[in-house]
């Protein structure tokens, strides 16, 4: 194999800075480096990483299937030579030579053994994906197959719903928490609490080599993999898509409950089923005649009638019967598994397959992830372990691409930070109490201990926002005010510092009590439903009346005005997340706080009543999470079309983390299109003069407002097509733009330009950006009227900033209005600063705080200038509003594609007559 690579299987010639791209991702992928990567939207940075990682991959396994046949080789070759034994003694040693002769021997017997092992291990997986993909008879037969289980299985479902009545001290069963044998940390797993899904062992097979490959979005992901099929490694890589349950489930029962959470819940109760053991055991037996089928479902029948009737005469109370998914049979996943690694599919294209072979796609992809070469998936499976450990990713010597990761130090933050508000903890609280009421005789001493110190912690966090237990949160008033806190010092605060909450958690994980008090919750909590029959005592009622009273209390509108149509969507999700239980929001409160004191803090935020008011952890060092990842993984990749700017990254997230810096690589390209095709400008004046600085201080000044009026007039004039302009923030966009409406400057704007404004609601902003093009499209085609396009508000960081694809006429120009700085007054903002300046370097004279500040103001600009050029035959211009562009150092953080080609003006004419021409000359050459 050659060191490196001179050339890359593409799907036609690649540019130049492609071949750049490869070539270093290669490289960084060879030498287990940690690469930042950066290579702008529209110079097919997808593709450059496909097509050097899988030729990495491709030459990594080539290289170690020649490795292993040549110690194979040498190995047999030792073993084959006789040594004659001897009874004389080294010198050296004081045993016989005969004894380290056979040592050695053994030794290399073993090694032999276990090189003969994985070879005939690799060669059974490569035949068994060729006869796959190859074998399409087998698939057809397999569908059939799949058909008559259907029929079976249907048929035993009728028989457990015939028999579906249950003794009466059997009642609820499926919601009381099973006997907690140990909570000695040190111990495995105890017969009770076994993994969250046992999945059959003969499906399941150790990892190969492979890549992960990781985005934001589904979007994103399923676009990824579009590229990988259109790639020349389409046909000879196994690839598998991992998702949540709510993307990738087929069952419409389940589908139709809508939150996760109530997915995830229903999902895990129907595979612990017990008697979905029963009918998959029967289904692996695998009979192939409809007669066997018979035969197996009168067994079943027989087996349980005769449970029925053995029973001890005792009470029956009729109860809806215990279901088991359909789709989640042994041989259906097997079938789905080897569909998914014989040709590469997306999300959508899944769902499709687990319908036809009847197969859950969840479960599948989950089987597939063994054996594959390259795993796609959503950034939480990859930076959140428990996320991962449950989707069965294994980082130990692999690859990790995380791609769009320019905010990954902000996502790997939201991802471990957790939020509590009043009203879900006196939910939490009440339907808890209720639980260990209603079933406190059956359940074991150490549950009941256990249960109680949740149920003490809860109550500490209620008192702490200031409110009182048992009391409708909505009608507790609080004083309004935010405090901060190191976790230790809100433990005291809490009083709640000498519960062991990792113990603690433990017990929540292992019980699975947030399941189960779901499941209780949703069985009891209906509008209307007794929770007991009317022949309990009172006191009986009394003890799960008051859950029933609580939710419908909150479920009230204070108003008696009907619901418009359009809000009776969002009411009915408002009615599911009341009737729910938010014990899974507490489980991952309890989890934040078991952080080293120094890596969070936990933010009180009280609003006026307990129900608005919260409690949130905040993780001050996401690097203590990413540092398993760089650990275990043998190189990781952080791609992204804007990097810019790279210190953050290098020193909270890497450094930090313990990566040394020599392992550390970095790699920037610049566009595709070619230098004229771009024309940044910074403007420090107006075209009266005025000097544009948007501080905080200025930038509500009539006179500073006018002046963007003007700029803007100015621009749509000379500019074709759509002009995208940013403004900070939303409030400071409403202002500008009431204030242009006061005068004649939003008139003039509109002769030129149709307005459009960035929709704060986000099921609005597609049918905006509809619009938008329309009109646009329509003045292409005829600007007889005067208007020559549109503009389009928008705001940094808003729903247009990232994302959305403003290429050609829709965006030929960008302007950005002053300097979108983060509000440095907030409690949270200031306290990442501070924890920065303590634990971080300085460097050039500011401080880390200072420097996190400018990083995210300039990556928020970044991300919205970049926004417009989309691909190699594309042009637009980039108008920077504010003297603060002009610094050195502010200048040096814009990506070096649009940095080199930067000029600043002092006074705005010579920017205009700039603009001017750039577009005059632009309309010669398409004439």
């Amino acid at each position: 194999m050659e060191i490196g690579r001179d050339s890359f299987p593409f799907p036609y010639k690649p540019y130049g800075i492609q071949e750049q791209f490869m070539r270093a991702l290669y490289s960084a992928l060879d030498e287990g480096k940690v690469g930042i990567f950066e290579s702008p939207t529209g110079t097919g940075k997808s593709l450059s990483l496909i097509c050097g990682a899988l030729s990495w991959l491709t030459d990594y396994e080539e290289k170690r299937k020649q490795e292993t046949a040549a110690l194979l080789q040498e190995g047999e070759a030792s073993l084959s030579i006789s040594v004659a034994p001897s009874s004389s003694t080294s010198s050296a040693s004081a045993e016989p030579d005969w004894i380290t002769d056979f040592v050695q021997k053994k030794a290399e017997r073993d090694l032999v053994s276990k090189l003969k092992e994985e070879e005939l291990k690799r060669k059974k997986r490569e035949e068994r994906l060729e006869i796959i993909r190859n074998n399409v008879h087998l698939k057809y037969a397999g569908k059939r197959k799949s058909r008559e289980e259907d029929e079976a299985f249907k048929l035993l479902q009728l028989s457990k719903e015939e028999q579906a009545e249950t003794p009466g001290d059997q009642e609820d069963e499926e919601f009381i928490v099973a006997e907690y044998e140990s909570d000695d940390e040190s111990k495995g797993k105890s017969r009770v609490f076994g993994g969250e899904e046992e999945e059959d062992e003969e499906l399941v097979e150790e990892h190969v080599t492979k890549i992960y490959y990781c985005s934001r979005t589904h979007s994103q992901l399923a676009q990824f993999v579009h590229e990988v099929q259109k790639s020349p490694f389409s046909k000879n890589i196994s690839l598998v898509t991992l998702g949540s349950r709510q993307n990738l489930c087929v069952n419409k029962e389940v589908r139709r409950l809508g939150s996760v959470q109530r997915i995830n819940d229903r999902c895990l109760e129907m595979q612990k089923n017990k008697h979905g053991e029963k009918i998959d055991s029967f289904l692996r037996s695998r009979p192939h005649s409809l007669s066997s089928w018979f035969s197996l479902f009168f067994s079943f029948f027989n087996l349980f009638a005769e449970r029925v009737q053995h029973e001890d005469g005792a009470k029956r109370k009729k109860g809806p019967p215990k279901s088991v998914c359909p789709y989640n049979k042994a041989s259906a996943l097997q079938q789905m598994r080897d569909e998914v690694l014989g040709t590469i599919q997306d999300i959508e294209q899944l769902l499709k397959i687990g319908k036809e072979l009847h197969a859950c796609p969840y479960y599948s992809t989950r089987l597939a992830v063994p054996p594959a070469q390259l795993v796609v998936l959503p950034y939480q499976m990859v930076l959140h372990e428990a996320t991962r450990r449950a989707a069965g990713v294994q980082l130990k010597g692999q690859v990790v691409i995380i791609d769009e990761a320019h905010n990954l130090s902000d996502t790997l933050s939201c991802i471990h930070s957790a939020e509590l508000n009043g009203a879900q903890l006196c939910r939490a609280q009440s339907q808890l109490t209720q639980y260990a009421e209603r079933y406190k005789s059956r359940l074991k001493a150490k549950n009941v201990m256990y249960i109680k110190q949740i149920l003490f912690v809860i109550e500490g966090l209620i008192r702490v926002l200031g409110g009182k237990v048992g009391q409708n949160p909505q009608s507790q008033i609080t004083q309004a005010g935010t405090e901060m806190y190191t976790i230790n010092n809100f433990l005291f605060k809490a009083q709640i510092d000498n519960i062991n909450l990792f113990k603690l958690h433990r017990y929540i994980e292992k019980s699975m009590i947030s399941r189960k008090l779901g499941g209780f919750v949703e069985k009891y909590a209906g509008s209307g439903v007794m929770l007991h029959a009317q022949s309990t005592s009172n006191k009986e009622n009394r003890r799960t009346e008051g859950l029933n009273r609580y939710l419908e209390t909150l479920k009230k509108n204070p108003t008696s005005a009907p619901v418009p149509p359009t809000d009776q969507q969002g009411a009915a999700e408002a009615d599911k997340v009341l009737s729910a239980s938010p014990m899974m929001q507490v489980e991952g409160f309890f989890l934040a706080l078991t952080n080293s004191n120094t890596d969070g803090r936990v933010v009180l935020n009280k609003q006026g009543t307990l129900s608005e008011s919260s409690v949130k952890f905040l993780l001050l060092n996401p690097a203590v999470h990413f540092a398993q990842v760089l650990k275990e993984c043998r190189a990781v990749i952080i791609a992204g079309g804007t990097m810019q700017p790279v210190s953050d990254f290098k020193q909270e997230l890497l450094l930090s983390a313990g990566v040394k810096e020599e392992r550390i690589t970095e790699f920037s390209c610049g566009h595709v299109i070619p230098p004229e095709n771009i024309l940044p400008l910074v403007l420090c004046a107006g075209p009266s003069g005025q000097e544009l600085d948007f501080t905080y201080q200025n930038r509500d000044s009539p006179r500073m407002m006018d002046e963007t009026g003007r700029i803007l007039s100015n621009i749509c004039n000379v500019v074709p097509g759509g002009v995208v302009c940013f403004f900070p923030s939303y409030e400071y966009s409403r202002r500008i733009i009431s204030h242009w409406e006061a005068s004649s400057l939003i008139t003039r704007l509109g002769n030129k330009k149709k307005i459009f404004q960035e929709p704060k609601k986000a099921n609005q902003v597609e049918q905006v950006l509809n619009e938008f093009t329309r009109c646009i499209q329509r003045c292409a085609l005829d600007s007889s009227g005067g208007v020559t396009g549109a503009i389009l508000f928008s705001v940094v960081g808003g729903k247009m900033s990232e994302g959305i694809n403003f290429s050609d006429d829709l965006g030929r120009c960008v302007v950005m209005v002053g300097m979108p700085y983060p509000n440095i007054k907030s409690p949270e903002l200031q306290e990442k600063m501070s924890y920065l300046d303590k634990h971080l370097p300085h460097s050039h004279g500011r401080s880390p705080g200072q420097a996190l500040v400018e990083n995210l103001c300039m990556k928020a600009v970044n991300q919205s200038i970049g926004r417009a050029i989309r691909h190699r035959g594309d042009y637009s211009s980039i108008v920077l509003c504010d003297r603060r562009y002009a610094r050195p150092a502010t200048l040096s953080k814009l990506p070096t594609w649009i940095k080199d080609r930067t000029t600043t003006h002092s006074s705005f004419g010579p920017a205009f007559a700039a603009l001017r021409k750039f577009f005059l000359e632009k309309k010669k050459t398409q004439e």
